[in-house]
């Protein structure tokens, strides 16, 4: 289907049934991009191990995908590079500079 080569932003949902968590994972991660994800199960010990394998920026348990100041925000793969907010985000906007005396 289109969507699953898109990126979109929502809210929208595209679903697919699967067979396996090996085959969820192996489905979601074949797509080029990666910006958050969401795990839904009862089993905590398996939506971690799963959010682990993930390829993306970001990870909800049992949960949506939400902005919040003290998280950093981003994707990975051609969903972009680096972060915002949170401690990590704070470097993206940070001009540092580098002075060196010789020895």
């Amino acid at each position: 289907m289109r969507a699953y080569t898109e990126e979109l932003f929502g809210p929208v949902a595209v679903v697919h049934k699967v067979a396996s968590a090996e085959e969820a994972v192996a489905l979601a991660n074949g797509s080029p991009f990666g910006p958050a994800a969401s795990v839904f199960t009862s089993n905590l010990a398996q939506a971690r191990e799963l959010a682990e394998r993930r390829e993306s920026g970001m990870v909800w348990i049992n949960g949506v995908s939400r902005s919040a100041p003290d998280l950093p925000l981003g994707g990975v793969e051609r969903s972009g590079v680096g972060r915002e907010l949170g401690r990590y985000g704070i470097n993206e906007f940070a001009n540092k500079k580098l002075i060196r005396i010789p020895c």
